[in-house]
């Protein structure tokens, strides 16, 4: 018998000279995945990262564990360049950033070091519209008035849609938004507007406020001043759309631009340089968790909109916004910078 054995096992030997270089690639896929959330907790981003992660391990090959990770700063940007720079390139290793981080570049912000066009970007969980919300108390009920009265807005950081659309506003429409920067993330502006620390909130997703705040609407505690986005969502008819302010066509390249990152409204991304078949497979794993019954279910209880958006098709949104006209590029990196 221990003739027999050691025959087999030198059997073994001659065909697997090396014990990973016999290994499926299932157990490969074994190795848990870090998913890592660019903001704090409690937040839409995290809360979309969360429920994302507890469904897609199972829809990748050799259904790993799927470890969420917390690395706010500067609105997501410290993610973005971690992701790019820093970050195992072996599909063990993606993030959810702010929809704004992919055109940070494009408009000149020094802190994007990064190619957003070489990320793989995995997908989206939603074609999202944001909104402008003023607290009950500020004394602001419309959009137009915030064109004569000063309303402070929290910050989260310089990449992202809380600081960026207030300066797109201020700079193209002449409105008189505040930013008080330096929020690590969406919840800390909603704690802060409850202190009475700032008024408002602009670059907030409807489905985030929706979710984390259904009592604030429900109370009025909240006054939705304009939604951002292409198109208008359903459940918003009568709150005016930022595209229709638009008074010049350079006006409106400039909010085309900008608003074209809600297709992304909740963006996955991979570093650049992961093998192609590991990015098909976070593609395929993540547009099949988008259909999981269990995910939808539970996304459902949290109130959560998914209105998936496959990962080839935010590729390709990231890639025609750096082929938009210079002159519309030059006036929106312009008012990014006032």
């Amino acid at each position: 018998m221990t003739f027999i054995r050691q025959a087999a096992a030198a059997a073994t030997l001659a065909v697997c000279p090396a014990l990973l270089a016999c290994a499926s690639p299932a157990a490969a896929q074994e190795k848990p995945v870090s998913l890592y959330v660019g903001y704090s907790t409690g937040g839409g981003y995290d809360v979309y990262g969360r429920i994302v992660a507890r469904h897609i391990g199972k829809h990748l090959p050799g259904k790993p564990n799927v470890i969420v990770n917390n690395m706010p700063g500067a609105g997501s940007m410290r993610l973005a360049n971690w992701l790019y720079t820093v970050a195992p390139k072996d599909g063990t290793a993606f993030g959810t950033v702010a929809r704004g981080v992919a055109f940070d570049t494009l408009l000149g912000n020094p802190g994007a070091n990064f190619d957003a066009t070489k990320f793989n970007w995995i997908g989206s969980a939603n074609d999202e519209v944001s909104v402008c919300v003023a607290w009950h108390t500020s004394g602001v009920t419309s959009f137009e008035q915030t064109k004569a009265k000063e309303l402070i807005v929290g910050g989260t950081g310089g990449s992202a849609d809380t600081d960026q659309f207030p300066k797109v506003f201020n700079g193209v429409l002449g409105t008189k938004f505040k930013i008080v920067v330096g929020y690590p993330g969406g919840n800390d502006i909603n704690l802060a507007m409850e202190r009475g620390e700032v008024q408002g909130r602009c670059g907030w997703s409807w489905s985030s406020v929706t979710a984390t705040q259904p009592e604030w609407l429900k109370d009025k505690k909240i006054n939705v001043l304009v939604q951002l986005s292409l198109n208008k969502h359903k459940e918003l008819p009568d709150v005016p759309l930022i595209m229709d302010l638009a008074r010049t066509p350079l006006e409106k390249g400039v909010f085309q631009l900008v608003f074209a990152r809600q297709v992304m409204g909740r963006p996955f991304l991979a570093p650049p340089g992961v093998p192609a078949e590991k990015v098909a497979a976070l593609r395929k794993a993540f547009m099949d968790t988008m259909a999981d019954k269990e995910f939808l279910a539970e996304a459902e209880k949290g109130k959560l909109e998914i209105n998936p958006v496959p990962g080839d098709t935010v590729q390709k949104v990231v890639v025609d916004a750096y082929a938009m006209p210079p002159e519309v590029i030059k006036k929106t990196a312009e008012v990014l910078k006032e």
